[in-house]
């Protein structure tokens, strides 16, 4: 809340409050005080009242802006802003009363002035309420015909659109001016005696009101037809205007056109708003009316009342049945006498905090507090008596049944505005026809009702509750209606509803508190409270409510509808079993072993969770199950399949929820006959097999826990080698499903089943790992888990306690596991780091990435650890073995990581990064031969909070690996695929750094080699990429890019013999890579190298302009025009390509040709070219079109280059 926000600031003196200072709060005046608690506005906020009030006027129309988003922030606490009201308003209305006597109501200039104002007092009235704002509204008599005559002028110059009158404070300022009138209008004079326009008004009637309340009337029927807030103002000013004594005329008349609107019965918009109108406008008469003038015209609002609230609008408007609600409780309590009840219930206080705290010694004996007044008194018990003998006017029953057909209504606040009505109509009743009422009430709680008649019940429970009207004596026979509410959840297809009546129940609840002392509720609280807790949290420290607790999870969530719930309901219950495990064993599984064969899916789901969840609590608490209850724990999974309950659209969360039962009772230990062994065994295996990878993975964490308790023990040879046989087998399956699943298993399952046949399980899911050779079977989440199967195949094996004798002194190394894991799953995980592999998904290879860099982290720490324990070993012996973990994989692991962390993902550079940090400061086992070790140290510092996944804090450090010779190509190789990526802020954070690291200053000798080195060593290792991934798009033509990029930039052309060649490699590679190629991106980034390169001044450059020669030729008309471009650029820069005397006519055969027209004449025009640069025309090379003229054959068509636009959208990465 903004108004207790306590101010902050950066130095500690101005946040600390001193004790001195919280001492004399007390003594502060009361600005001061308001200013540091209330408003915190309020400097800002009187600055700009002061500039409107020393101006007479609003000046700036920001200033009511601002005041108005400040008060806008106090909706829900308006109390904060009531201490100020006075210093707002009072000068405020001054004004404009002032204003309007100075210009006069004829003035066109007084509505500018007032509006603004008009703006920030409704701005109030919305906060505060009209009743805190109108205290200070001035009240003089003279006041009342000018407030008419302004309301006058606002009338009759009112815009015709809502959003004219909202958005210039039209609407306000007729608000500001009713409100002002509903004060004015209660001057304690005849209001003929302010008339003034009497006198001159020679013809008036003496049978009609004055002039005056005419116009009143007549601009406050108007209001009463709008759907705006002026319709409440409007029904306010006529309730204190009708009900003054003076005015029995306008009373009358009004009524009559009261009763014309309510039985007209039309049914069109205007005539519906007039409708609303009408009766908040008798409701608001009849609450401030007295009883000797509104009883005689009860039977007429009634009869109209009750034919409207039968009638289809009020069946279609939840305000008109609002309203109806509202006006007939009113012309209730006006028949009944104004008198409090004698047998009311009184409390001592208000505060709920002291309620609580009272004890019976504290207030009045019992007797007295069921009672208004001590019956002790002759006097008071006389009323008493006296009260039941009360007469009770037939058209309250009527009124009453209305009421009671109004809490169960289908809209709240219809219900709401019934249960004070039936409140209100109580206070005014015998305790007989108290107690009649109340039975009324509870009859709503019947299970077939509805949801909004237990709420509307609620909420009367509530009103009666606060009104001392539900007697101590009551609760007893409510308190279970309450207790049912509060857990009140009725499904309604996917999902469910009674959130509000839980709410309105807590209300109930809450009302006692305000209400009751402590001892009264005394009787009720015991059977209130375990409900209010079960609702509310479940707390461990609360012992004597477990059974409640377990009751409600077992009755109600265990079996909702919500999914979610029942999950979170099953691990609720296993947190209470270790407060009476006995109790949970003989009641709560004996409950729930009978439900996992339900009917109801979500019954079924939630029972064979909880029953899971609860065998597993209890083996965790030491408590041994019966052999009975183990026998129908085991036999569960059978039922299940035997009834076939896995069919259907629940069969997957039922396969979801058998797997995680298997694995508490696997972790519990259960008793399970070898038959149930295999059955079990064959469901996880089936789980395996299923697409959903949710059911695959509940299924692993299952098998892992079902094995290593019930399979090891008791295995043999045989045993173990089928397992194992049959998820091998498994990794070939034509179904990605299966293949996925047993890759997962292969990884759980410990050595004692693994030992026979280790060597085949590494080597098949390393070959697993790649991939595959169809691709029609190629499925990037079948690799993942290999890979993650492999790596958990290799730790179980390294991790087992008692190690073969082979595994270490086999004399055919091959067979050993560590040169298995040196040689072939690490350059498996190797290999699966260039797993970029793309589907309609995306780069579905980052997953397998992502997974290879984990396995190679840690199978990094298995080999260094086994070479530090053989380093230890030998060192005594003298004798040296060579390490697995050496310095050619460690460059080789460290390099692969980092080409990770430089590429276009944020989310794998952030992993390749902090994976590179572990190993780096890894301690146990220290990580050795990782060459540049300081260097990489010095990049990648020992920080948790370090950001690696921004792109221009990463990359500005891993370019500094350039300089490194071990990790400069894996650097490149990855940081090209950023620099020419399509991502534009990737783009310009690779390319800020690289040119960052390359462009060091050169003022001094050393610099400038320092520069050629580095340009020398990138050149090198750019060719190296060209080479490695030829004809690889994914890589080179974003390497093209880059190298352009570079050219742009200068970079490259300052090398002499060393430029020459990186000159040479690159023409080479263009020659290769954009030969037939219809990649447009491809094309422009190398027709741009040749431009490039043909400017130069090195031998390469002929070759370089014959290549782009060529593309004038190209079948894209788009790619003929872009070499034009770079070829006329290319002659700007290197006059040496073409004879001097022939160049001006080169340019202009290169300027003016269309070269994106017909391309035969391009053709020509490239000859002509040709010709002119002195080449010889047997090196030119036209293409099939004049190979196929040369043979007589027909020449193609021109292809339209939008057909191959496909290739440019593929490229542009849509």
């Amino acid at each position: 809340m903004a108004a207790i926000e306590m101010p902050t600031s950066n130095e500690e003196g101005e946040v600390a409050i001193s004790a001195y200072e919280v001492e004399e709060d007390e003594h502060d005046c009361k600005e001061r005080v308001l200013h540091k608690y209330f408003l915190l506005e309020w400097k800002l906020v009187k600055s700009l009242l002061d500039e409107i009030l020393s101006n007479g006027r609003v000046v700036d129309p920001a200033s009511v802006h601002k005041i108005r988003s400040i008060m806008d922030k106090y909706q829900e606490e308006g109390q904060l802003v009531e201490p100020y009201l006075e210093s707002i308003v009072s000068p405020l209305m001054l004004i404009i009363r002032s204003r309007t006597m100075e210009l006069g109501v004829a003035s066109d200039e007084i509505l500018e002035v007032i509006k603004p104002i008009c703006i920030i007092l409704y701005t109030l009235v919305t906060v505060c309420g009209y009743k805190a704002v109108t205290k200070f509204f001035p009240h003089q008599v003279p006041d009342l015909e000018l407030a008419v005559s302004l309301l006058e002028k606002c009338h009759n110059t009112a815009s015709t659109t809502a959003l004219r009158q909202e958005s210039t404070g039209e609407m306000e300022t007729q608000c500001v001016i009713l409100l002002w009138l509903s004060i004015l209008v209660l001057v304690p004079f005849d209001i003929s005696s302010v008339d003034t326009s009497i006198a001159s008004n020679s013809l008036r009637s003496e049978d009609e009101p004055v002039p005056l309340v005419l116009k009143i009337l007549s601009f406050s029927k108007d209001y009463l037809s709008s759907a705006g807030p002026m319709r409440t103002m409007a029904g306010l000013l006529l309730s204190r205007l009708l009900t003054r004594p003076d005015m029995p005329l306008a009373f009358t008349s009004f009524l009559g056109w009261t009763h014309e609107v309510l039985s007209s019965g039309a049914d069109d918009t205007l005539s519906h708003f007039r409708l609303l109108g009408v009766l908040e406008a008798l409701a608001s008469i009849f609450k401030a009316g007295g009883r000797i003038l509104l009883i005689d015209v009860v039977p007429i609002a009634w009869n109209d009342v009750s034919l409207l609230s039968k009638s289809s609008m009020a069946s279609r408007s939840t305000l008109l049945r609002k309203f109806l609600v509202k006006l007939s409780q009113r012309i209730a309590l006006t028949c009944l006498p104004h008198r409090a009840p004698v047998w009311r219930y009184v409390g001592k206080t208000s505060s709920l905090r002291e309620n609580v705290s009272l004890t019976t010694n504290d207030g009045p004996d019992d007797s007295s507090r069921d009672v208004g007044i001590n019956p002790s008194k002759s006097e008071g018990s006389l009323r008493f008596l006296q009260d039941d003998d009360m007469e009770i006017p037939e058209i309250i029953e009527e009124i009453i049944e209305m009421l009671l057909s109004g809490l169960k209504d289908t809209d709240t606040v219809v219900r709401w505005s019934a249960a004070k009505g039936i409140g209100r109509i109580t206070s005014c009743l015998t305790s007989a026809l108290s107690d009649e009422i109340l039975s009324s009430v509870l009859e709503l709680f019947s299970p077939g009702e509805g949801d909004g008649s237990w709420h509307g019940a609620c909420l009367a429970l509530a009103e009666l509750a606060r009104r001392g009207l539900l007697l101590p004596t009551s609760l007893p026979k409510v308190v279970p209606f309450i207790a049912k509410a509060l857990h009140y959840d009725v499904r309604r297809g996917p999902h469910s509803v009674g959130s509000h009546v839980r709410d309105a129940a807590a209300y109930v609840c809450w009302a006692f508190g305000r209400a009751y002392y402590h001892s009264d509720m005394k009787c009720v609280l015991e059977k209130l409270a375990p409900h209010l807790l079960t609702v509310a949290c479940y707390d461990r420290e609360y012992d004597g409510y477990v059974y409640p607790f377990a009751e409600e999870l077992l009755d109600n969530k265990i079996g909702h509808w919500d999914k979610g719930l029942r999950e979170l309901a099953s691990e609720a219950l296993s947190a209470l079993v270790k407060y009476d495990p006995r109790y949970f064993e003989h009641f709560v599984l004996e409950k729930l072993i009978p439900s996992t064969l339900s009917s109801d899916l979500c019954l079924r789901h939630g029972a064979i969770l909880a029953a899971g969840e609860v065998a597993l609590a209890l083996h965790q608490c030491q408590y041994t199950l019966t052999t009975d209850k183990q026998k129908q724990l085991a036999g569960l999974v059978s039922a299940i399949e035997k009834a076939r309950l896995y069919r259907g659209k629940g069969g997957e969360i039922m396969r979801s929820a058998v797997s995680r039962f298997i694995e508490c009772i696997s972790l519990s230990g259960v008793a399970i006959p070898n038959k149930i062994r295999q059955s079990l065994l064959d469901t996880l295996t089936e789980n395996l097999r299923h697409p959903n990878s949710q059911i695959q993975s509940a299924a692993v964490k299952a098998l892992d826990h079902f094995v290593r308790a019930y399979l090891v023990a008791a295995s043999s040879v045989g045993t173990s080698s089928t397992i194992v046989s049959k998820y091998l087998q498994q990794l070939t399956d034509p179904n990605v499903a299966v293949r996925r699943g047993s890759a997962m298993a292969l990884g759980v399952l410990p050595y004692e089943i693994l030992a026979d046949r280790w060597k085949d399980v590494i080597l098949k899911l390393c070959k697993s790992s790649a991939i595959e050779d169809n691709p029609e079977d190629r499925d990037a989440e079948a690799r993942v888990n290999a890979v993650k199967g492999l790596v958990l195949v290799c730790k179980t094996l390294n991790q087992a306690s008692k190690l073969p004798a082979m595994l270490l002194s086999e004399q055919d190394c091959c067979l050993s596991l560590y040169h298995l894991m040196k040689n072939e799953v690490m350059t498996s995980l190797l290999r699966a780091l260039d797993d970029y592999s793309v589907d309609n998904r995306g780069d579905v290879g980052s997953w397998v990435r992502e997974a290879a860099m984990e396995g190679l982290e840690e199978c990094t720490y298995i080999l260094s650890s086994v070479d530090s324990t053989i380093k230890s070993n030998t060192r005594e012996s003298g004798s040296e073995i060579l390490p697995f973990f050496d310095e050619k994989l460690a460059t080789s692991v460290i390099g692969g990581i980092v080409k990770q962390a430089v590429e276009k993902m944020d989310k794998l550079r952030e992993a390749a990064a902090k994976v590179l940090q572990r190993i780096l400061y890894n301690t146990k086992p220290f990580v050795p031969f990782i060459p540049y070790r300081e260097k990489l140290e010095k990049i990648i510092p020992d920080e948790s909070e370090t950001k690696w996944g921004v792109p221009n804090f990463s990359y500005p450090r891993f370019v500094e690996l350039l300089q490194l010779s071990s990790y400069s190509r894996f650097v490149v190789s990855g940081l090209v695929i950023s620099a020419g990526g399509l991502q534009d802020s990737l783009r310009k954070a690779s390319v800020g750094a690289l040119l960052d690291f390359l462009q060091v200053a050169d003022s001094t000798e050393v610099e400038h080699q320092k520069r050629k080195s580095r340009e020398k060593m990138l050149s090198s290792d750019i060719l190296w990429v060209l080479q490695q991934y030829k004809r690889c798009d994914r890589v080179i033509v974003p390497t093209l890019k880059t190298i352009e990029i570079l050219f742009s930039s200068k970079i490259f052309f300052d090398m002499e013999a060393d430029g020459r060649s990186f000159f040479a490699g690159v023409l080479e590679c263009l020659v290769v890579e954009l030969k037939v190629s219809k990649d447009f991106g491809k094309l422009y980034a190398g027709i741009a190298i040749l431009g490039y390169i043909a400017s130069t001044s090195e031998p390469t450059n002929i070759g370089a302009f014959k290549h782009l020669l060529t593309f004038l030729s190209h079948r894209y008309p788009k790619i003929r025009k872009a070499c034009a471009e770079q070829l006329y650029l290319v002659l700007l820069q290197n006059s040496d390509l073409v004879p001097e005397e022939k160049m001006e006519g080169a340019v202009e055969i290169i300027s003016e040709t269309c070269w994106d027209g017909d391309v035969d004449g391009a053709r020509k025009q490239l000859v002509e070219l040709w010709k002119m640069a002195g080449l010889e025309l047997g090196e030119l090379k036209l293409g099939n079109r004049a190979s196929r003229k040369t043979r007589g054959e027909k020449p193609r068509s021109n292809e339209d280059e939008d057909a191959s636009y496909s290739s440019l959208v593929e490229s542009s990465g849509f």
